[in-house]
C-alpha cells in the first residue's frame, strides 16, 4: 500500500492559504481604492524616497 505523501499535502495547503490571503488583500485593496482610479498609487514608495534627493 502506498504511504501518503504528507510533504506534498502541506504544501498544497500553504499555497492555498497564500493565495487566498492575497486575494483578500486584493479585495481590501479595491475597497479601500477611490473611486474613478485604478486601484495603484501614482509612484511606488521607493521612487519617492528618491525624489526627496536634490538633483545637481
Amino acid at each position: 500500500m502506498a504511504q501518503p505523501n504528507y510533504g506534498f499535502a502541506k504544501r498544497q495547503r500553504e499555497l492555498a492559504k497564500k493565495q487566498k490571503k492575497e486575494e483578500k488583500r486584493r479585495r481590501k485593496e479595491a475597497e479601500n481604492a477611490p473611486p474613478g482610479g485604478d486601484g495603484a498609487p501614482d509612484q511606488p514608495a521607493a521612487d519617492q524616497q528618491q525624489n526627496d534627493v536634490p538633483q545637481q
